[in-house]
C-alpha cells in the first residue's frame, strides 16, 4: 500500500536555526513519537526504530535512514528510508523536506514523504493510517517548535527536557480524533452538496 504524506510547520525561529536542527537527526528524534536513534552510521546514515500502536496491532520497524541528497544552498533535504517491521512487513519510502523563509516572517518547514507498507500495519486501511500520520506529525510538530522558539540555550535544553519526558504516543486518542475528523468530513459534504 502507497501512502503519500504531505504536512507543513511554521516556527519563529531564524532559518539558519531551523536547518541545523533538520540535518541534526539526534535532536529531531527527540520530536518523533515512538522514535528512537540507535545508531549514527556516519554523517548521512542512521539506524533507528519507530514503535507504534494501532488498535490491537503494535508495530515495531527497524531500520536505516540515509541522507541521499542534502542541499545547504536551498535548504532541501531528500531521505530514503526502509525498515523492516518484526511481523515480517516492511516500510520504504523517500521523504522530502524543505526549509523556506516566508515573506511575513516565519520559518516554514515542509514535508512531503512516499511510502510504501506491507504486513500488519495495512489491516487498519489507508485512511485510518494517514490520520494517525497527521496526528503524529501534529505531536512531532508541537515539540519542535517548542525547541526551536526557545529563547537562549537554557530554554532549549528546557524544552528538549520537557519533550523527552512527555507520555508515549497515545495512538486510541488519535484514531478516536481521526473517527471524529472522518465523520465531521462526511457530514460537511453531505450538507454541503444539498444546499446545492
Amino acid at each position: 500500500m502507497a501512502i503519500e504524506i504531505k504536512e507543513t510547520l511554521q516556527v519563529d525561529a531564524p532559518i539558519e536555526r531551523v536547518w541545523d536542527f533538520v540535518v541534526d537527526p539526534q535532536r529531531v528524534v527527540t520530536c518523533m513519537p515512538g522514535a528512537a536513534l540507535d545508531e549514527v552510521v556516519d554523517d548521512k546514515t542512521f539506524l533507528g526504530t519507530v514503535k507504534v500502536k494501532l488498535g490491537a496491532i503494535t508495530t515495531r520497524y527497524k531500520g536505516r535512514v540515509e541522507f541521499a541528497e542534502v542541499d545547504a544552498q536551498a535548504r532541501s533535504i531528500r531521505m530514503v528510508a526502509e525498515g523492516r517491521e518484526t511481523g515480517g512487513g516492511t516500510a520504504k519510502g523517500t521523504i522530502d523536506l524543505r526549509v523556506n523563509q516566508l515573506p511575513d516572517g516565519p520559518v516554514e518547514l515542509a514535508i512531503e514523504a512516499g511510502i510504501d507498507l506491507t504486513g500488519r500495519v495495512m489491516q487498519v486501511g489507508r485512511g485510518m493510517i494517514q490520520g494517525v500520520s497527521h496526528q503524529l506529525f501534529k505531536q512531532f510538530a508541537a515539540s519542535a517548535k517548542e525547541i526551536l522558539e526557545a529563547e537562549d540555550e537554557a530554554a532549549e535544553r528546557a524544552a528538549v527536557a520537557a519533550v523527552a519526558e512527555q507520555k508515549p504516543v497515545a495512538i486510541v486518542s488519535l484514531i478516536f480524533r481521526t473517527i471524529v475528523a472522518a465523520i465531521v468530513d462526511f457530514f460537511r459534504r453531505l450538507f454541503g452538496r444539498s444546499r446545492d
